[in-house]
């Protein structure tokens, strides 16, 4: 078997696979299929700081190739994450990643205090979320406010920080380089793209908040590009997402230059995905003569 052990960010996962963030909940639903500790890590749901009943339904919806979501970030608050999943989490011998979203950037920092000394492996930064202060502006949107906001998060905070970069931008090289520069230690991406749908029936968007986030299969070559260009850009690691549904698709976001893979929609159409990754992986790596996972990463050759 090939040694698929990845750092990220100073941490050490046992393998490069990790459940992201909105699609796995808290892993709760899904200790009955198989053991959490077969996977790398969990990016569990999105986390504010009070709780949050999300987007008036319809809130998701299917596309080719894809979905769309508008969820809300539905979420029961920082300190029920804390009280009641964090230590279910803890006891499942698999790295736990908190992802963490505000309003503001006080609440950012608030919400990364409150996780230190807890059970928490890493912080991933999303800094999708629009920033009221700033007229409802995401935070990834702007290289100063992405850069201010990861520096806030990174003085409230002895974790290990990884920040989550919007796709919907210019340029999400200026944006890495940004939050590079705020104190970040690694970068994850890509998160959803903004898409819409509309009934011709009722000749009404399908989602309710008229707009949602897209993914699936159909970002995955956005994703790859996006990944390569950030990974060429920047010192910090990166971990890759958009669209991962198999192990070759987790193989080819390595060679663009991820370190580390997270497998989102893929989850909903079968549940076992993550653990069929980590299979793939290693058996690709043994018919290879892969020893380690790690060498792939950013190997592939440009013309």
């Amino acid at each position: 078997m090939a040694d698929l052990r990845v750092t990220l960010a100073g941490v050490e996962f046992k393998n490069p696979v990790i459940p992201a963030s909105g699609t796995y909940g808290y892993g709760r639903e899904y200790e009955c299929l198989y053991p959490l500790s077969r996977l790398g890590g969990i990016s569990v749901k999105g986390t504010t700081l009070h709780e949050r009943g999300g987007n008036i339904p319809p809130r998701i919806a299917e596309t080719p190739c894809g979905m769309l979501n508008s969820v809300g970030l539905q979420n029961g608050g920082a300190e029920k994450f804390i009280k009641y999943e964090l230590p279910n989490l803890a006891a499942k011998d698999t790295r736990i990643i908190a992802n963490i979203a505000g309003s503001t950037v006080e609440e950012c920092a608030e919400l990364a205090a409150m996780l230190n000394g807890t059970a928490v492996d890493m912080i991933e930064l999303n800094i999708s979320c629009p920033n009221v202060k700033q007229g409802g502006a995401a935070f990834g949107t702007d290289c100063t406010v992405a850069g201010a906001v990861t520096k806030a998060v990174r003085e409230a905070s002895d974790k290990p920080l990884m920040v989550k970069l919007s796709p919907n931008v210019t340029s999400i090289v200026d944006i890495a380089k940004s939050v590079e520069a705020g104190g970040a230690d690694a970068v994850s991406l890509i998160n959803t793209l903004l898409g819409m749908r509309i009934d011709i029936k009722t000749r009404r968007p399908v989602l309710h908040n008229n707009v949602g986030g897209l993914s699936g299969p159909a970002v995955f070559p956005v994703a790859v590009r996006m990944v390569w260009q950030v990974a060429n850009a920047v010192r910090i690691p990166v971990c890759g997402m958009g669209g991962v549904s198999t192990a070759e698709d987790a193989i080819e976001i390595m060679m663009a230059g991820a370190s580390a893979v997270q497998v989102g929609a893929a989850i909903f159409r079968d549940p076992y995905a993550p653990v069929k990754i980590i299979d793939g992986i290693n058996e690709w790596c043994d018919q290879n003569g892969v020893k380690s996972v790690s060498e792939i990463v950013g190997t592939v050759k440009p013309y």
